[in-house]
């Protein structure tokens, strides 16, 4: 077991920082303030090649390992996690289904652009009355011929309206159940596929959130994404591996409001000395750098067992929730180290602790990686 990162892992990592620093910082409270992404600085971001690391050549990707990628994720999330879970939605819910269980036809149209960063991409699985209970689909694909004929909607999701193209759930034979759903391929600007709502969201305001609505929307047959029938296989895979990508996240935005915390208990006078002088001070910074620690070595280890090809669905839930929620505890905690100033917007832990939040809950609810994790040691 290796502790250390090798050294096109710590290219990868430098470079991220570079261009998150460079990049994404300057604007990125003017950004959340105002709730807004900017595809301009995503397609910067595409342009360096960060969407394509895990992918092999000839799908336009760098043919590095899925640590590097998750590498990525983490650093960006340092900087602007709401950019970074743009980039995880491409690549993690759009682009990886696409290679796993794309044909080669399917892969060389939709995966070659999102490696490339031509082009976004988007997952659409959660509906009003289908989010931890993903198999109680209501959207519809009714086959007419050589095309399916899609109705329904899909909410909070990441990088809707913004993407160009997106892997949907949905029913394609409702007396099956679960093994009824299917998975298919949209474009952006297909005829019946339109743009509902914006979210106004607490954190990851600088990503963007929709509803995606599908009114007789006609989809090729050629479009249906592995077998009919497979799209709850599908749509749990592709959650499994995008709950590395949060548990990255949640791994930077944590790692960054201990940085900002050490930063300001050594600046901050109080009773004339920093109050990292101060015990309590001290112990709590100790405490979120060993919970920082731990997290990271179940991401890392969830990324080494996806890239070698071993399970890792029950290694995957632990990371995302261990690292979700230490997320949340230290960026509570950081708000406190900063005292009245931590509730104040000119900081950036309150931020911080906003966009914490969602990583308890996207990609499948802390309670329901409980549910994964225990059933995986109970068998």
């Amino acid at each position: 077991m290796q502790f250390v990162l090798n050294e096109e892992q710590l290219q990868i990592q430098k470079m991220v920082k570079e261009f998150s620093v460079k990049e994404l910082e300057p604007s990125v409270l003017e950004r959340d303030e105002d709730s807004i992404f900017d595809r301009d600085l995503y397609d910067k971001m595409a342009a360096q090649g960060f969407t394509g690391i895990c992918f092999e050549e000839k799908y336009g990707g760098a043919e590095m390992d899925y640590l590097s990628y998750i590498l990525a994720i983490e650093e960006m999330s340092k900087v602007d996690d709401g950019m970074a879970i743009s980039m995880s939605a491409t690549v993690s819910l759009a682009a990886t289904p696409i290679y796993d269980f794309g044909t080669e036809e399917q892969k060389e149209k939709f995966l070659v652009p999102l490696a490339e960063g031509t082009k976004m991409g988007a997952f659409g699985l959660t509906e009003p009355n289908a989010g931890t209970d993903a198999g109680s689909q209501q959207a519809t694909a009714v086959l007419d011929g050589d095309e399916y004929v899609l109705n329904g909607s899909k909410i909070f999701i990441t990088n809707g309206g913004e993407a160009d193209i997106y892997v949907i759930i949905a029913i394609t034979d409702k007396a099956r159940g679960a093994r009824g759903i299917s998975a298919f391929i949209v474009e952006k600007g297909t005829s019946g596929f339109s743009i509902g709502a914006k979210e106004n969201k607490m954190g990851i305001r600088t990503s963007i959130t929709t509803e995606l609505i599908f009114q007789d929307c006609r989809i090729p047959v050629a479009n249906r994404l592995g077998k009919e029938g497979d799209g709850f296989k599908v749509a749990m895979k592709t959650l499994d591996g995008g709950r590395i990508g949060v548990a990255a996240q949640a791994l930077g935005i944590a790692t960054a409001a201990l940085d900002h915390s050490i930063r300001y208990s050594k600046e901050r006078q109080q009773f004339g000395k920093p109050i990292s002088a101060n015990q309590a001070v001290s112990f709590m910074l100790a405490d979120m750098a060993m919970k920082i620690d731990a997290a990271r070595f179940l991401v890392y280890r969830a990324a080494w067992c996806k890239q070698n090809n071993l399970p890792f669905a029950k290694e995957a839930a632990m990371a995302k929730c261990f690292a979700s929620d230490v997320a949340m505890e230290v960026t509570t905690n950081a708000v406190q180290v900063y005292g009245g100033y931590g509730y104040s917007k000119e900081y950036p832990v309150e931020r911080l602790m906003r966009n914490a939040k969602i990583t308890q809950i996207y990609e499948g609810t802390n309670q329901v990686q409980r549910m994964v994790i225990a059933s995986a040691i109970l068998r």
